[in-house]
């Protein structure tokens, strides 16, 4: 399992370690991520996903899963979130007709 958000896809970071004379060592800046499950209103179902903490706040702005796919371009999103929104977007539409 990777060390990236299943939603954003945002990973790890690469930086340095800088002491105080200036040495600098590699080191990596990982994502926070947390195991949280989601509930879709429109599909009346929970999903388990693997995200970072800033995904689940930018979530929560938004007023849940649902809206947020929605706002969300499809470009920014992970291939598992665009197969959702395809699902919640197809599901709305036949609630419409």
């Amino acid at each position: 399992m990777s060390r990236a958000c299943e939603i954003t896809g945002k990973k790890h970071q690469t930086g340095h370690n800088v002491s105080h004379s200036n040495i600098k060592t590699k080191r990596r800046f990982m994502v926070n991520l947390n195991n949280v499950t989601l509930f879709s209103e429109s599909l009346k179902r929970k999903f388990r996903f693997r995200i970072a903490s800033s995904t689940l706040r930018t979530i929560d702005k938004h007023g849940g899963l649902d809206q947020y796919l929605n706002k969300t371009s499809s470009r920014l999103l992970t291939d598992k979130a665009l197969k959702l929104k395809k699902q919640i977007e197809k599901n709305v539409s036949q609630k419409a007709n």
